[in-house]
């Protein structure tokens, strides 16, 4: 059993950065490939941005290369999300994700077995 607990959501303005952080309890973070998806009002989650369980891949949607960066730290059982030049449509709660699914099957909601409660990202314009 993995617990996740996301922090560092707020409301920034258009340009601005974020850094998202993620915190799993367990000993056993270091064998996940860890994911961040968001949700907008009215919309289905959606893939983010994703990283292997020694951090040597990554992957990200279209909508956020260039400006988001995922990253881990094994020893503090946390995974980051960067997120600069921040724009209106990136509004939306950002949830964390542990899968055991390593590869493209990474960029799959389906794929991943734990979950965080959200944060909320609200970017004006």
């Amino acid at each position: 059993q993995v617990q996740l607990v996301e922090s560092g959501g707020g409301l920034v303005q258009a340009g601005g950065s974020l850094r998202l952080s993620c915190t799993a309890s367990g000993r056993t973070f270091s064998s996940y490939a860890m994911g961040w998806f968001r949700q907008a009002p009215g919309k289905d989650r959606e893939f983010v941005a994703a990283i292997s369980w020694n951090g040597d891949s990554t992957f990200y949607a279209d909508s956020v290369k260039g400006r988001f960066t995922i990253s881990r730290d094994n020893a503090k059982n946390t995974v980051y999300l960067q997120m600069n030049s921040l724009k209106p449509e990136d509004t939306a709660v950002y949830y964390c994700a542990a899968g055991s699914r390593g590869g493209w099957d990474m960029l799959l909601i389906s794929n991943y077995d734990y979950w965080g409660q959200g944060t909320q990202v609200t970017v004006s314009s």
